[in-house]
């Protein structure tokens, strides 16, 4: 099911508190308005935080639009589809590098709609050519889709209703792209290009095109671009989604109390930079940078522990969480340098401990990867 652009009326406000640009009083995020300043150093203003994702300008015309975001998270949902085929029929490589680079703006024909949108040019540069050597190996793989998988032998298992398609070393390369370029493109562009000092340095006085519609402050819009990859409805966490980084926030919710602090500081956020309480902004971003890294780690975690309930058990879902265990994995450095809490040494090393041969995989090898995880996280 394809995201759909939405504006949705809120139904309260959250007043926050904040400084007139140009103040540098480190009190002045979340100062509490009834208080006043014995040095006068700054003056205090609320501001209004709605309770969804819908923000308008002073004439009351709506400001988010994120319909690049909307449109290649759907084609990562039709690029899924596409791959999922494998396990019944041969992959073709370029069909997928097609639809990866949008090709004829319609995935050279595969996607079920057209926009001028890709995700290749999205992807984080040096990783490119990665994911396309992936959609070859999963091609190659989708040549035995006939053969039972096993050590040495690519091709299919299944276990109840699911089947994956396995290479000769037991990876799912569907899970490695699919998760890979939640990484590679949504969780990169949101977190190093949209909340980076270059787009959080953009005109946030004029709207950029109101006789079209374009309502919105080119820093008003780039943080929309950056919500609208976390993927989810105005109306998060109330409504969850059952794809990408909002499903994955609800599915660490419990342990990290995701939802609402992704949700409260995309709005928090949004809200100080629209009455330009740049402080409070880069206050969320911190925290939204800081939470996003953590869901991907604990869901690595996660996928680990089910991995260790799977071995010797049942060799196609063991192989299929470990294919997702280290795809999350491999997402960790997608976080800015700034605030992730991995070294690019120790998340190489942190990566090597996943053997070439996931059926050579033991179940010390996963306590090992789970507690370089955790000692970090």
């Amino acid at each position: 099911m394809k995201l759909q652009y939405a504006v949705i009326l809120f139904t309260g406000l959250i007043l926050a508190t904040g400084c007139r640009k140009g103040c540098t009083d480190p009190e002045a995020i979340n100062f509490d308005p009834k208080a006043k300043k014995d040095n006068n150093s700054c003056q205090f203003e609320p501001y209004s935080v709605p309770a969804t994702y819908f923000f308008t300008d002073e004439n009351g015309n709506p400001t988010v639009y994120y319909g690049g975001q909307t449109d290649r998270l759907n084609q990562l949902s039709e690029m899924v589809a596409f791959m999922k085929a494998g396990t019944e029929t041969q992959l073709d490589a370029q069909a997928l590098k097609d639809l990866f680079a949008n090709t004829n703006d319609n995935g050279n024909g595969n996607f079920s709609f057209s926009s001028v949108k890709q995700l290749k040019d999205k992807c984080f540069d040096l990783d490119q050519s990665l994911f396309e050597g992936w959609m070859d190996s999963i091609a190659n793989a989708s040549v035995h889709f006939a053969s039972t998988a096993s050590n040495g032998q690519a091709g299919t298992l299944t276990t109840g209703s699911s089947t994956y398609l396995f290479d000769a070393n037991g990876i799912e390369h569907l899970q490695l792209i699919e998760k890979g370029l939640m990484g590679a493109v949504f969780m990169y562009q949101a977190l190093n290009v949209y909340f980076g000092e270059g787009k959080m340095s953009a005109d946030n006085t004029t709207a950029v095109d109101p006789a079209n519609g374009k309502y919105y402050t080119a820093m008003e819009h780039h943080w929309d671009e950056a919500f609208g990859y976390f993927g989810v409805e105005p109306t998060f966490p109330a409504t969850v989604p059952t794809s990408f980084w909002g499903k994955y926030s609800n599915a660490q919710n419990e342990t990290l109390d995701c939802n609402t602090d992704m949700m409260s500081n995309f709005l928090m956020g949004r809200a100080a930079l629209s009455a330009n309480v740049l402080t409070d902004r880069d206050a969320a971003i911190a925290a939204i940078r800081t939470e996003w890294e953590s869901i991907s780690a604990y869901q690595a975690m996660s996928y680990l522990d089910q991995a260790l309930t799977y071995f010797g058990n049942d060799n196609a879902k063991f192989l299929h969480v470990l294919s997702e265990a280290y795809a999350f994995s491999w997402n960790l450095r997608y976080a800015p340098e700034e605030t992730r809490r991995m070294t690019p040494t120790e998340h190489t090393a942190l990566m090597a401990m996943f053997k070439p041969n996931f059926w050579n995989m033991g179940v010390a090898d996963i306590h090992q990867i789970k507690s370089t995880i955790d000692s970090n996280y």
